[in-house]
């Protein structure tokens, strides 16, 4: 019933949305075709909306593509159904006018120190942050939670700012700044 209900919202006011993502994420994909990673990026779509695990759709890719390792496989597989998932957060956020998120990363020690930085920071969907440039490491561009290679974080949308706590730290004009709810509600 929730792959149903996924499906159909897919066809929605998401699709669009969503089929840019996979267009943008073909074209990063280096290491194989343009036409093929097409293909692999909606089949990586398809699959991890019907719920399956990246380590399962990392085989489906080896077996898609013969001559892609192992390691390949998976780092494709992970990094592709995050950007998905981050993707989909998204764009179900921009629908319902939801600007900002809280970064969460999976609180492991596998998690970059960068990314551990901007653990619980509030973050506005149209201004993605660069959490290496914020830590002094080598830059690596702009971009949301789980939307970069190898990354388990994501975007939790904030639906009420009652259930955040205040003070609260904000990624605002190329920083993190530590911002009371009244300040916050000021550059909203």
């Amino acid at each position: 019933m929730i792959y149903e209900r996924l499906k159909s919202e897919l066809h929605g006011p998401l699709n669009a949305a969503l089929n840019f993502e996979i267009q943008k994420n073909a074209e990063i994909i280096k290491s194989i075709p343009l036409n093929i990673s097409k293909e692999v990026t909606e089949h990586i779509l398809n699959e991890s909306m019907s719920g399956r695990r990246a380590s399962n759709i990392a085989e489906d890719l080896q077996e898609m593509i013969p001559k892609l390792t192992k390691s390949k496989a998976k780092l494709i597989a992970r990094t592709e159904t995050s950007k998905t998932s981050t993707a989909l957060t998204k764009a179900r956020c921009e629908s319902l006018g939801i600007n900002w998120y809280i970064w969460r990363t999976s609180e492991d020690r596998r998690v970059r120190s960068s990314h551990s930085h901007m653990e619980g920071v509030l973050v506005c969907w149209n201004n993605p942050p660069s959490p290496e440039a914020l830590t002094n490491e080598k830059n690596v561009g702009f971009y949301h939670a789980g939307d970069i290679y190898n990354c388990r974080c994501y975007p939790q949308p904030v639906i009420k700012l009652d259930y955040i706590k205040w003070p609260q730290k904000v990624y605002y004009n190329g920083q993190i700044i530590t911002m009371t709810r009244k300040q916050f509600e000021s550059i909203m």
